[in-house]
């Protein structure tokens, strides 16, 4: 994913580590926690993007994300832009967005859900890739049998929003 120098970030604190939160002039483009699988190469290193704490959907997706974590919200309402990924990318990730809170599926179902039954692997790699951690809810995706596979910032933080979502804790500080 080859993302714009004219972005703007922010960095958020959240319970489970330093989340980067990367927007463009009209919405929200990226939320990665600092030390996740798939970063764009803007993060890994020096970021080439500008920092702007008081940019408004910056602030707006920091206030959201505080509220989700302190379990006060249940649906982020931002602008988001999805579109930095391929046609296949952005359709699974439109996907995860329709995954209600506290619930889950399978990335059977999101295939199924994209019309693409056959395209698990395909389905798998694109929720890896999901540029917006939390709010495009890829931790909401389980394996087949139900089991946590695979989260790009790790499966003790994909336990712990689950677990968030379901009202099952844990409430504290993971890292």
């Amino acid at each position: 994913m080859k993302l714009p120098a004219s972005l703007v970030q922010k960095h958020f604190h959240s319970p489970l580590g330093p989340i980067v939160l990367v927007a463009s002039d009209q919405a929200l483009v990226g939320a990665w926690f600092d030390d996740q699988a798939h970063l764009p190469s803007e993060l890994q290193g020096r970021s080439a993007w500008a920092s702007a704490p008081e940019h408004p959907v910056l602030r707006q997706a920091s206030r959201q994300l505080k509220d989700y974590f302190e379990g006060r919200r249940a649906r982020f309402e931002l602008p988001l832009d999805l579109s930095f990924g391929t046609a296949f990318q952005q359709a699974v990730w439109q996907a995860l967005l329709k995954i209600p809170f506290g619930h889950s599926c399978c990335y059977a179902d999101v295939a199924c859900a994209i019309a693409k039954p056959s395209a698990v692997r395909a389905v798998g790699a694109a929720v890896g890739r999901n540029p917006l951690s939390i709010i495009v809810p890829c931790h909401r995706v389980l394996g087949a049998d139900g089991s946590l596979t695979g989260y790009a910032g790790g499966l003790e933080r994909k336990t712990f929003l689950l677990n968030l979502e379901t009202g099952q804790g844990p409430q504290g500080n993971l890292l």
